[in-house]
């Protein structure tokens, strides 16, 4: 996913989610009186036939909605509370809004059979999360997305779009079109050294990939990253290719995650596992992929893996904060630490002075899997790959505990839209004297 707000066009001005007067409600007759409009705007590209034959996850998922009346009233409701006015008309894709879950359903049948093409204007990459920019976050949206039932099938769905993904039929958007193939000008010229620094075979078609998946999992080759000091116990390398998002200290163990400031609250990023109370009043690091980037993660550290695990959570929560505005997943970044699905890998460093310490990847929006690639006891080498996102993870965090007192590089701590995309392996900190509070 991606990273920095200017990843998206020019945000609305954010307009909290609240309950609508009926005046102020949609039209229910608008869709059935405008279908033309549907067929222009392109959200529908096979067809627009409302009875036409869904496939099994997404009839799953319409049979969810249609038997729980509480899911009910909330997918209706979030297509409802979207305000009637010209600027919420349009997605963040330029196309025509969604207006009813019945749609968005026929949406879905046909993303999950396709893969996403480059495109700087949008979402990039994001096809699920442009039609539910607005949608979620509406007061109705807010509370279906963090909902268990809805998640669950959410996740089936996703896996089987994965799974496509995953597939030689999703290499038809690694082209070389200008503008918008992700081996065309543009793309490359947002993944410099392409050729030099990854595996792949730019004689080949689709440069030798065998799927989309393969490309965004693409590995570097070797010397690509050297580690940093790989003998220097003291030195933290960066676990991904990735942009400072916030570094904050003193962290407590319960926090008001979800209010304006977004503040850290370890027992819930953590998931309240059994050693979370090792990092209350500790600090945390949280950097942003770009979809551009490389998506594999490497230890910062050397050390012995005390735990390794995956977290299910919610895919298309936003902070109720935010309101409607189209760069959501950024501004809502420190928020998802809290509930999006994410893995938690515990590391006891060799280096006493760091001790233990956590690299917390999260997923963010559509496909958003955390695949673990260590487990319990196992012994890793600073900069040594560890796991990997694959389509949609793009921010992850350090955690370290008060004991550990680190001095990040200048470059960490200025985080921000356009802060400066760090290399994996490169020096990110290192033990000693501890920075004030850059937040």
């Amino acid at each position: 996913m991606t990273g920095p707000v200017s990843a998206y066009k020019k945000p609305l001005v954010a307009i909290k989610a609240i309950d609508l007067a009926e005046d102020d409600l949609p039209d229910k007759t608008w869709e059935s009186e405008n279908p033309s409009r549907w067929d222009q705007s392109s959200i529908i590209k096979r067809n627009t036939d409302s009875n036409r034959l869904l496939s099994p996850v997404v009839k799953e998922l319409r049979d969810l909605i249609e038997n729980d009346p509480l899911i009910h009233r909330l997918f209706t409701d979030m297509f409802r509370e979207i305000p009637r006015q010209p600027c919420f008309d349009t997605d963040p894709s330029g196309r025509l809004q969604i207006r009813d879950y019945k749609t968005l359903l026929r949406h879905l049948d046909d993303v999950i059979v396709g893969a996403p093409e480059f495109d700087t204007k949008t979402l990039m990459g994001f096809p699920i999360n442009a039609v539910l920019a607005f949608p979620m976050a509406t007061s109705s949206g807010i509370r279906a997305f963090l909902n268990g039932k809805v998640n669950g099938h959410i996740r089936k769905l996703l896996n089987t779009w994965a799974a496509f993904l995953s597939s030689p039929e999703s290499r038809y958007v690694l082209n070389s079109d200008p503008d918008k193939g992700w081996l065309g000008a543009t793309a490359l010229s947002l993944m410099p050294n392409f050729a030099v620094d990854y595996v792949c075979n730019p004689a080949a078609p689709h440069f030798g990939f065998e799927s989309w998946d393969a490309f965004f999992t693409r590995r570097l080759r070797k010397g690509a990253r050297p580690v940093d000091s790989p003998h220097d116990n003291t030195i933290i390398v960066n676990p991904c290719e990735s942009a400072p998002y916030r570094l904050a200290f003193g962290v407590g163990a319960h926090d008001h995650f979800w209010m304006k400031d977004q503040s850290y609250s370890l027992e819930d990023m953590l998931a309240s596992d059994e050693l979370s109370a090792s990092f209350y009043g500790g600090t945390v690091y949280q950097a942003y992929l770009e979809a551009t980037n490389y998506h594999r993660w490497h230890s910062p550290v050397s050390g012995t893996i005390r735990k390794a695990y995956g977290k299910p959570g919610a895919y298309y929560a936003q902070a109720p904060t935010v309101g409607f505005d189209w760069s959501t997943p950024c501004k809502s970044q420190a928020y998802l630490t809290h509930v999006a699905t994410r893995a938690m890998i515990f590391i006891d460093a060799d280096d006493s002075n760091i001790g233990l310490m956590c690299f917390m990847p999260v997923g963010m929006t559509e496909c958003s899997s955390c695949e673990v690639g260590v487990s319990e006891g196992q012994r890793v080498a600073k900069g040594e790959e560890i796991g990997m996102f694959h389509y949609g993870g793009s921010t992850y965090c350090l955690i370290f505990r008060p004991e550990t007192k680190v001095r990040f590089r200048e470059e960490a701590t200025k985080a921000g839209a356009g802060s400066p995309v760090l290399k994996v392996n490169s020096m990110l900190a290192q033990v000693g004297q501890m920075l004030k509070d850059c937040t």
